[in-house]
């Protein structure tokens, strides 16, 4: 689709016609009133709003590809459910839990996968991030028995891999090589 046709220039600035929509939306819904004047209202607030407080175009970083976000989503779900039970072992078990802190260096340099690995290590039982150092992501991993250091290196790898491929721009897939 064409862009000039969802954000046209107004007396040389865009105005972001679904943006100037969802403004007379909230317009109308303050109003409490679904009339024709509050909807026109609302578009030509909007309109105003838009081409008074032009808004940048940001990008976030992060491209969606179907495939490897399935693959990705089968994969976390069945790290979720093993992990779940590796915790759930080791309460029902007497004595200390086996725990560590361990220091997993990142290949990714974008902001943007750096937070969705953050995020899905802290949603797994057993892991939590606990500092982020530069390039490198300091994990308390509990329940895993004897030096931990080697498996959660590689699940942190592994699961960096699948949010880069389901997640990551072209810029980011290369840097994983």
């Amino acid at each position: 689709m064409n862009p000039e046709r969802l954000a046209p220039r107004l007396f040389g600035r865009r105005v972001p016609l679904v943006l100037v929509a969802w403004l007379a939306a909230v317009w109308v819904t303050l109003w409490g009133d679904l009339s024709v004047g509050n909807v026109l209202g609302g578009l030509v607030a909007g309109l105003v709003v838009t081409w008074l407080l032009p808004i940048p175009v940001l990008d976030p970083g992060l491209r969606v590809r179907p495939v490897a976000l399935v693959s990705f989503l089968v994969w976390f779900a069945w790290d979720l459910v093993l992990s779940t039970a590796r915790v759930v072992f080791w309460v029902a078990h007497p004595g200390p839990p086996p725990s560590q802190v361990v220091r997993a260096p990142l290949r990714t340099t974008s902001d943007s996968m750096v937070v969705l690995v953050l995020v899905a290590l802290s949603t797994v039982p057993g892991t939590l991030v606990l500092e982020v150092d530069g390039q490198e992501l300091v994990v308390h991993v509990l329940g895993r028995r004897g030096d931990a250091t080697q498996i959660a290196r590689a699940d942190v790898a592994d699961l960096e891999s699948r949010i880069v491929r389901a997640f990551g721009t072209r810029r980011d897939r290369e840097e994983l090589g």
